[in-house]
């Protein structure tokens, strides 16, 4: 699995073991009961967007996790 800026929010909260990674980088979502409402429709791009998190730290890492995890 590749981790995009269009990865809809629902792929990433689907896998808790990257919910720290997540959390590192401030990402708002893990925790927030109003992403879950859309979180089919969100994009991992928008939300970095309206948080100003450094998105291609964050893809970056999570792509990184889930490789040597493929591995």
């Amino acid at each position: 699995m590749k981790i995009t800026s269009e990865t809809k929010l629902k792929e990433l909260l689907e896998r808790e073991d990257i919910f720290e990674i997540l959390m590192a980088h401030g990402f708002p979502c893990v925790t927030c009961p109003m992403a879950r409402m859309e979180m089919d429709i969100l994009e991992i791009g928008a939300v970095c967007e309206m948080y100003g998190i450094d998105q291609i730290s964050l893809l970056e890492d999570l792509n990184e996790f889930l490789e040597k995890k493929e591995k």
